[in-house]
């Protein structure tokens, strides 16, 4: 078996044992629940076991791929996002070891599951490296980045399980409405998952010739049907799917197209649980954290944000200005990434400032937590699958 075979079956075990530790993580919330301290301790050690288990196989993918690429596996969006949720995962378990709290992990997991779900869904072949990118500076600020993006999502998710447990869901409000928005918004992710795996099995492809942004001729092949086609295109295939609508150059009108589908396909699978289910997702999962210590959630997503926003700051500002100027000669350019990382610190630094200056702890610290990794989220698939930029190959 070769390298790159082998970083593959590596991720595979990492994500099925991610999958198996999360029901073992439900088993320890459920005996906490029940109050049986034993049944309790059992499934929380094995669920911990497991999960670094499936973190070592996942850290063993990050280590292989390497070498068989030759270069740190962070290029494109399939490497970066896995190398994503391997640093959730890596998150969750220093702060489980620090607060020995089953629910974190609960629904921490399930959040790494979706991401390298999603990566997955991307090209996955080993492709060399564009100039721009042949740096170590490169490795440096992708790296401390995707850690301190992932240690912020731990917040996140701390402030999630605290909002769970203290919104009413039996009265309507805009709490209960924005908190199942947040369940909408996870449900699309799958969403994008299961629309490109559905089009992949139809073995749908099409190509069309367009006119990019610096006016020069190129094609581009779409594996979903066009909803939006790119500047002045043309189809090449024959009896190609003719689009709805024709972008600007600025956008990538197939990015957009498959951002569409996952909402098309997101939103199905949404209102088909709701049917399954007859009631809320949320509703659904508020008696997981039925045990779980508010103060304690709190405590997690404010220290997660002490720890999580320097290391982003140093990664996505410092180190990216450092990059940007050794591969194109200038420190900034408000490129959309760029911005975004910007939007991004800026909202972390005004969470900080709330919470040590005007005292927003408790429900107000959980909703701007649950809001930054948004932010985050925002920046990783819609900026990344709609706007082009000097970051586009990412």
């Amino acid at each position: 078996m070769d390298m790159a075979s082998l970083s593959s079956t590596l991720l595979f075990i990492a994500f099925v044992a991610y999958l198996v530790a999360t029901f073992l993580f439900g088993g320890a919330v459920k005996s906490s629940n029940a109050q049986t301290t034993k049944s309790f301790d059992r499934w929380g050690k094995l669920a911990i076991i497991v999960t670094i288990i499936g973190f070592i196989a996942n850290l063993g993918y990050f280590i292989t791929r390497w070498i068989a690429a030759g270069h740190a596996p962070v290029s494109n969006l399939f490497e970066f996002t896995t190398a994503f949720g391997m640093m959730v995962v890596g998150a969750f378990i220093l702060i489980y070891f620090i607060y020995k709290t089953p629910a974190l992990g609960l629904f921490a997991l399930p959040i790494a599951l979706i991401i390298i779900a999603y990566a997955s869904m991307f090209p996955t072949e080993i492709t060399p490296l564009i100039p721009a990118l042949k740096s170590y500076w490169l490795t440096i600020h992708v790296i401390t980045a995707a850690m301190g993006e992932a240690i912020l999502a731990i917040s996140a998710v701390a402030g999630f399980i605290y909002l769970l447990k203290n919104i009413d869901l039996t009265k309507k409000s805009k709490e209960r409405f924005w908190i199942e928005a947040v369940m909408y918004v996870l449900v699309l992710v799958i969403g994008f998952v299961v629309s490109t795996v559905s089009f992949s099995l139809a073995d749908y492809s099409a190509e069309y010739s367009y006119i990019s942004k610096d006016e020069t001729e190129h094609t581009i092949e779409y594996t979903v049907p066009a909803l939006f086609g790119m500047n002045e295109s043309v189809a090449i295939t024959e009896g190609a799917f003719e689009p709805l609508v024709e972008m600007p150059p600025l956008v990538n009108a197939k990015k957009l197209t498959t951002v569409v589908w996952s909402i098309l396909f997101g939103t199905a699978i949404y209102l088909l649980l709701r049917l399954i289910l007859r009631k809320r997702i949320a509703t659904v999962l508020q008696p997981l954290t039925k045990k779980s210590n508010s103060q304690l959630m709190d405590e997690i997503g404010y220290r997660s944000v002490l720890i999580g926003f320097p290391v982003f700051t140093l990664g996505a500002l410092i180190f990216a200005m450092i990059w940007a100027h050794e591969a194109w000669s200038r420190f900034w350019g408000w490129d959309p990434k760029e911005v975004w990382a910007l939007i991004t610190f800026l909202f972390y630094a005004v969470f900080l400032h709330l919470r040590l200056s005007k005292g927003w702890e408790g429900k107000k610290s959980a909703w701007i937590a649950l809001i930054g990794f948004i932010i985050i989220m925002f920046n990783l698939i819609a900026v990344n699958l709609i706007l082009a930029g000097l970051h586009s190959y990412a």
